[in-house]
């Protein structure tokens, strides 16, 4: 099967791995019998696995942030979402035709949908166990609530820091198991312990859980290290700095290249090569620049990756074995790092006892 799915859960992978492999049966059939049909397909599997990945984890992200099931809508606002990340790093001329407008047309409408979800939650005094309603009710020091502008800034940054970083995250997570499989035996090993220990009780991972999940943790941290899922970290030079025999005069413009500290091997060990268990020691001060440093570190979106990693990590590893369908593919860079086949992948149901 060619694909490789992610999600917060057993029921939602099952749901999407229906829709994914009832979608591009004959394609899945060709990648499997032909290596000639392989390559001339990739490009299709490429543009499919993306599509379905980001899927799933936007669908998951509906729910938590404001109980919405997939549907039409949820579609249609991730396509929003599609449009407003397109225009992030666009040029700003707005005027029709740009990137940078269609940004501006999709945050109108996605700010439109949220408010009207607000004001339908105020009419009928609608409570709901997610991000929304957390925000509606949240208060500070003072007993000041924010703003419904502020609840809608606040959920519109989160989907656009997470979904798709942490879909990048899920697929390199499986992609280095299915190349590491001593890794994925000891994950399998604590997560099949983990699931025995939840018999009879709701087996949904709890906060509870977590620490108990050394090894995975340490499969999440590598995951992210060699991802580079947010592969640059801009800055301004407050004052003129001397770097490398260079001088950066101030207010000039900085650009980290986070893939050049997390493989450089004067931090890291065989820095290239997939070692959960290197994060028996944290790593060095200023080396680990996953999602920026110091005041700025954008904490919440490193947060949701690691627990959707954790999580999803979990019931893939007691529920399913896969394996690289092309484990030499190529990797390319820019913007973001990820297999130019788009890791295609196998998976079948994983029988303990076969």
């Amino acid at each position: 099967m060619a694909m490789v799915v992610g999600g917060m859960g057993a029921g939602d992978l099952a749901w999407w791995l229906g829709l994914v492999f009832g979608a591009a049966p004959l394609l899945c059939l060709a990648v499997w019998h032909s290596a000639d049909a392989y390559q001339s397909v990739s490009t299709l599997v490429y543009s499919l696995h993306w599509n379905y990945i980001g899927q799933v984890t936007f669908a998951n992200i509906c729910k938590m942030f404001i109980s919405m099931e997939p549907s039409p809508l949820t579609c249609q606002i991730d396509r929003w979402f599609a449009g407003l990340v397109a225009g992030l790093r666009a040029f700003p001329l707005d005027f029709p035709g740009t990137a940078f407008h269609g940004a501006r047309k999709c945050r109108r409408k996605l700010n439109a949908v949220f408010r009207q979800e607000l004001e339908a939650r105020r009419k009928v005094d609608k409570e709901c166990d997610d991000l929304m309603s957390g925000l509606m009710h949240m208060e500070d020091e003072q007993g000041k609530k924010l703003s419904d502008e502020e609840v809608v800034d606040n959920i519109v940054s989160l989907v656009v820091a997470g979904y798709e970083s942490t879909a990048s995250a899920i697929m390199w997570a499986t992609y280095h198991l299915a190349k590491s499989p001593v890794a994925l035996a000891k994950l399998r090993e604590e997560n099949m312990a983990l699931s025995e220990s939840k018999a009879g009780s709701p087996l949904m991972i709890t906060h509870d859980d977590l620490p108990k999940m050394k090894y995975t943790a340490k499969v999440v941290e590598e995951t992210i290290r060699m991802a580079n899922i947010a592969p640059m970290v801009h800055r301004v030079a407050n004052k003129d700095v001397e770097y490398g025999g260079y001088m950066i005069p101030a207010g000039w413009s900085v650009l980290v290249w986070v893939r050049s500290l997390h493989t450089d091997p004067n931090f890291y060990h065989d820095p290239l090569t997939f070692n959960p268990d290197r994060w028996d020691e944290p790593a060095k001060p200023g080396t680990y620049q996953v999602f920026g440093g110091g005041y700025r570190i954008c904490v919440t979106s490193l947060a949701f990756a690691r627990l959707q990693l954790t999580i999803m990590l979990h019931h893939l590893s007691i529920g399913y074995e896969w394996e690289l369908l092309n484990p030499n593919a190529e990797i390319g860079y820019l913007p973001h790092p990820r297999p130019m086949d788009g890791a295609a992948m196998a998976f079948l149901k994983f029988r303990p006892n076969a």
